[in-house]
């Protein structure tokens, strides 16, 4: 499965793993078919870490989300530069929308054990075409909102997410 990101600063593609996230996958695809994402900005930017968005829009205000999925961060993908990989609470299993690319390899996010501490954060893909888009998106300056950091001071909006087989 394929999803193509159309931003404010360019298009990258990711390669979905259904076959070890089909969880993951399927509630990525739900939310991107439904146009959640849609107007929803990175709202959390971390050079030589990570990229998160598909929560907020440009007001910093949440969107409403579905129940959350169950984690399938043991399923042997790890975080690793350019991945895609589901943003949670402190609870293992509270991921619903919000996703981050990895920036660089970030193995302290990989799947140890089954401990809250040690659960990980799903891997569901990587990014196969755009990776220049990506790094734009991480050289934007940041600043706080509200008790949020790390937001870019000029929003990078997510126009549409396009998945398909």
């Amino acid at each position: 499965m394929k999803a193509i990101i159309t931003t404010n600063k360019g298009v990258f593609s990711l390669e979905l793993d259904v076959e070890k996230a089909p969880v993951t996958c399927a509630n990525f695809k739900q939310y991107a078919d439904a146009g959640h994402y849609n107007g929803t900005i990175f709202h959390r930017v971390i050079p030589n870490f990570m990229i998160q968005g598909g929560g907020f829009d440009a007001n910093m205000d949440q969107k409403t989300t579905r129940e959350n999925i169950q984690n399938e961060a043991a399923n042997g993908l790890t975080n690793d530069l350019g991945t895609v990989a589901m943003a949670r609470t402190p609870d293992p299993h509270s991921a619903s929308s919000q996703f981050f690319i990895n920036l660089t390899n970030n193995d302290f996010l990989n799947y140890r054990d089954e401990s809250q501490a040690g659960f990980g954060y799903c891997v569901f893909g990587k990014t196969v075409d755009g990776m220049d888009t990506v790094n734009a998106i991480a050289a934007v300056s940041t600043g706080s909102s509200g008790h949020h950091q790390d937001v870019p001071v000029e929003a990078v909006t997510i126009e549409s997410i396009v998945v398909s087989e």
